[in-house]
């Protein structure tokens, strides 16, 4: 089965917390149907992208990481590539490379979905194109609470952070650790 495929499957198989999560999934379903290399960088204007909240094991505490470029507090994710052979793998694969955390427990089962513009990946193409969307596919893994993260070449911080605490907390963010956190909880 190849990355494309599978978020297929993944996508069409997720039940969605909410309707606008089911909005969303209905978006990127048809996103997929109607490209070919979705998932890849050079999908424009475009493409899925794949990310983890990473919680403590009680969910009281998440890890996040200051985006160098975006220069805010974000979970750990980013670009799908060539062997991610599906979009949970490439979401671990992403959250090990910026964490340094190798004893990630990763939930196959997408938390929640967020379409975002990113104004540093890239400008338009032709007159007219809108800036580069990013169809994040969001997912959740546990670690120890004593793990150690480091800063990665993409970040300017890598920190825990209480659940109800947290940096700049967008509604997006704090809906994100509520589903992770219910769904750990459960």
């Amino acid at each position: 089965m190849t990355l494309h495929a599978d978020a297929v499957a993944r996508l069409d198989a997720w039940t969605a917390p909410t309707p606008e999560q089911a909005r969303l999934r209905d978006r990127y379903l048809a996103h997929l149907r109607a490209h070919p290399d979705a998932c890849q960088r050079a999908c424009r204007p475009d493409h899925l992208t794949a990310s983890t909240l990473v919680l403590s094991p009680a969910g009281g505490h998440v890890l996040l990481t200051l985006h160098a470029k975006a220069q805010q507090w974000f979970q750990l994710g980013g670009h799908c590539e060539e062997g991610d052979a599906t979009l949970a793998a490439a979401a671990l694969r992403e959250a090990t490379e910026e964490s340094g955390l190798v004893d990630l427990e990763l939930d196959p089962v997408p938390v929640q979905l967020s379409e975002h513009a990113v104004p540093f990946c890239g400008a338009p193409t032709a007159p007219g194109d809108r800036q580069v969307h990013h169809l994040d596919v969001r997912f959740l893994a546990v670690v120890r609470a004593d793990a150690d993260a480091v800063v990665s070449e993409e970040s300017l911080d890598v920190r825990w952070w209480p659940s109800d605490a947290l940096p700049d907390p967008q509604p997006d963010m704090v809906e994100l650790v509520d589903l992770a956190r219910a769904r750990l909880l459960a």
